[in-house]
């Protein structure tokens, strides 16, 4: 069954599911009804909201640019996690954007992954996350497609561009995963990715 979480709760990955191997992460969302411009016309400026993984170490911190996976790089180099592609609107039901980790690949040097999202070119299309509703995480097991866990943002997000979604982590030799849910005004991914230097 799964747990529904909220903002700052950890839940065990594999500590009660033996044989977990794959993980699908999939993120969501949807436009929030925006308000309608001069004469009534309501303004149609779809928001491509970007998710991304931060690949680092157990300290947290980021090695290298290219632990970071995302439209623009869809695969880890160790082949552990994978990008399944660029969502541009947000549009129809389900997941977004997926990513698929497999644990059984990840080495002993890398402890955490960082799933975040990011509004692309957000202040040049003057949109922020106070515009979006319905945005949440859910990790999956990708053999049975059970839905281990699921958070839901719930919070208002006006003025930000960017969020810290969750992340999936190792804790003496298990996996976790912990519900985040913190906002920033981070305008790209690289702004994003300094967090972890």
């Amino acid at each position: 069954m799964s747990v529904n979480l909220q903002k700052g709760q950890k839940v065990d990955l594999t500590k009660g599911n033996a044989g977990l191997k794959r993980l699908v992460v999939g993120l969501g969302w949807d436009e929030a009804e925006q308000k309608r411009g001069f004469l009534g016309i309501k303004k149609k400026n779809d928001i491509d909201c970007d998710a991304s993984a931060i690949v680092c170490a157990e300290n947290g911190k980021l090695l290298d640019k290219s632990d970071i996976v995302y439209f623009g790089n869809l695969k880890h180099k160790t082949d552990a996690i994978t990008h399944l592609g660029d969502n541009l609107t947000g549009a129809g039901e389900g997941d977004d954007e997926q990513l698929i980790i497999e644990l059984n690949k990840i080495p002993n040097n890398y402890g955490k992954i960082v799933f975040v999202v990011n509004i692309y070119k957000a202040s040049e299309r003057n949109q922020h996350f106070g515009m979006i509703k319905n945005a949440f995480i859910r990790i999956v097991d990708a053999d049975t497609n059970k839905e281990l866990c699921k958070y839901n943002l719930s919070e208002n997000y006006d003025n930000m561009t960017a969020m810290i979604f969750g992340e999936v982590y190792r804790y003496k030799g298990e996996w976790k995963f912990s519900a985040i849910g913190q906002a920033t005004q981070d305008e790209t991914l690289g702004k994003l990715a300094e967090r972890f230097l």
